[in-house]
């Protein structure tokens, strides 16, 4: 009497465990499916997220450039008035000593001519 209560709740228990383990089976064989369109769309949300990034980061390359061309052509702008500026500078030098010197030289020939001092 013993062993047959023994045998129906083992063998209760292994029916038991088939059918949780169809149970499982079934359910993975679901999962399985699914599991390849989640990968599948998980895989393409990645690359759209990197070709996003891809052409952030060549956008901002992009205005880093422009940034950059802007600032180096305002520098060379700079330093062309800078050039104009001094070379103005140096003109109106060397037309004031140019003057001096001909109201100097005019000062001196003028001496001259009225017999100027004998030394």
């Amino acid at each position: 009497m013993k062993n047959q209560r023994f045998d129906e709740r083992r063998t209760t228990a292994a029916d038991a465990k088939k059918a949780l383990l169809e149970k499982f089976r079934a359910k993975a064989a679901e999962l399985d499916s699914t599991f390849e369109e989640r990968t599948a769309a998980a895989l393409k949300a990645k690359e759209e997220r990197e070709a996003r990034l891809a052409e952030r980061q060549a956008a901002k390359e992009a205005r880093e450039r422009e940034e950059k061309e802007r600032i180096e052509r305002a520098a060379r702008e700079a330093e062309e008035q800078r050039l104009a500026k001094e070379n103005e500078e140096r003109n109106k030098i060397t037309d004031l000593l140019a003057a001096q010197k001909a109201a100097r030289d005019a000062r001196y020939a003028a001496r001259k001519a009225r017999g100027g001092k004998s030394r």
